[in-house]
């Protein structure tokens, strides 16, 4: 299925170890590049974020942004360093001993002093399995965003294919009627050179104009190239970088019929051809 590069999934979800965000946004790259930011304590995971993200996308520039807060009340209780606070209750006596002015410290006092209340450690390795559990989830998220723009981009480069064989069309009906008016135009200004025609110099000057002139190599080739086209957008896997080719191929050939044409109906559908080119090169930037 197509997929557009460009798409954001968000996934919240409060467990007992606290709050988990992931946030997931994705727009269009040649290649497929990842900025991952993840709390401090949890870098040792960012390897893991890599290959999950490398094995469900091949391109894009993906910005990954997970947050975590720890449970303001943890299932198990808090820890106080009695050693510390030995120690900090004895210093403030010692002050009190010198100085009698002074007031000893109340409990809060005591408890506010880092180090001396304790919230248990976190188990890392769960911490990692939730946050991994959930990316997966926000990944979901994001492929079906850009598997739903895909679709979209797919009903837009479609709508120009069919406008474009119109215009392919056009200019090959043309190609009769053009030939017949430069034999005409040919053989009036041989005319009016010479009262004595070279029937057969006027057939050789055709048949030579004729394979200037001639576009049906052109046409065969803007039909292949749209056949191609509408190939790839059938298939299930990335084509971003294929049809990306494929309208450069489309336009040198549009370039070259319009360089050939000497006929306005001809050159307004190459020029045509060429602004339905440039629109769907727009889209297909933005397809894996």
């Amino acid at each position: 299925m197509i997929r557009s590069m460009t798409a954001f999934a968000r996934n919240q979800a409060s467990r007992p170890e606290g709050e988990f965000i992931w946030e997931l946004r994705s727009v269009n790259h040649r290649y497929l590049e990842m900025a991952i930011r993840v709390p401090e304590e949890l870098r040792s995971m960012e390897p893991k974020i890599r290959e999950r993200l490398q094995q469900r996308l091949k391109r894009g520039k993906v910005d990954v942004n997970f947050r975590f807060t720890a449970s303001a009340n943890p299932q198990t209780s808090l820890q106080i360093d009695q050693d510390l606070l030995q120690q900090l209750f004895a210093a403030a006596q010692r002050i009190q001993q010198q100085m009698p002015q002074a007031a000893m410290p109340g409990v809060a006092d005591l408890l506010r002093w880092p180090g001396v209340l304790e919230s248990p450690p976190q188990n890392i390795e769960t911490l990692q399995a939730t946050a991994l559990t959930l990316l997966d989830t926000a990944m979901d998220e994001l492929l079906q965003t850009r598997e739903r723009e895909g679709q979209r981009l797919v009903q837009l480069i479609e709508q120009r294919l069919t406008a474009m064989r119109e215009q392919v069309g056009r200019a090959k009906q043309r190609i009769p009627a053009v030939l017949t008016g430069v034999r005409e135009r040919l053989s009036q200004r041989l005319r009016e050179i010479t009262e004595q025609l070279d029937q057969d110099r006027l057939e050789q000057e055709m048949v030579m104009l004729a394979q200037r002139l001639d576009i049906d190599e052109e046409m065969d080739r803007l039909h292949t190239h749209l056949d191609e086209v509408q190939r790839n957008l059938q298939k299930n896997e990335p084509v971003g970088r294929r049809l990306d080719f494929l309208m450069q191929e489309l336009n040198r050939e549009a370039n070259t019929l319009g360089s050939k044409s000497i006929d306005t109906e001809t050159t307004a559908a190459s020029l045509e051809m060429k602004v339905l080119i440039e629109q769907m090169r727009e889209q297909v930037q933005n397809i894996e």
